[in-house]
């Protein structure tokens, strides 16, 4: 775990979805995906939101339309991010402090780059003891 930096565990390449993206289409991605949230890029591939499963609940719930709102309107702006040289003892410090289930890694420029899971994490401290025979 020591060494363990964001760009030895995050999963790559990452699905992001425009700013102009209907909520319809990125729940649509979430639910066949099995995310619970999706970053949001710019045409340039540098991250500007992010849309949690729960941001799309609470557009449901104050009775807008999934069609007629884009993720732009509902994201969260101010995202908090890791850098490729991140300390996987880091990432996991944020990831409790903030209870985030993923967290999006950007390059020097900001633009998206990976995305680490907890998952993720787990599965580099995994060695299975487990073997299948045919």
């Amino acid at each position: 775990m020591e060494n363990l930096k964001a760009s030895d565990v995050m999963t790559r390449p990452v699905v992001s979805a425009r700013e102009d993206t209907s909520a319809r289409d990125v729940a649509l991605q979430l639910t066949s995906g099995h995310y619970s949230g999706m970053p949001v890029t710019d045409e340039n591939g540098k991250l500007v939101g992010i849309v949690t499963e729960l941001d799309i609940l609470n557009a449901l719930y104050e009775g807008k339309e999934l069609m007629g709102i884009i993720a732009k309107d509902i994201m969260r702006k101010n995202v908090i991010t890791a850098r490729l040289e991140t300390q996987a003892k880091e990432i996991i410090e944020t990831m409790s402090e903030w209870n985030f289930i993923r967290l999006p890694v950007v390059d020097t420029e900001g633009k998206l780059v990976g995305i680490v899971a907890r998952c993720d994490i787990l599965n580099a401290h995994i060695h299975p003891e487990f073997v299948t025979h045919s």
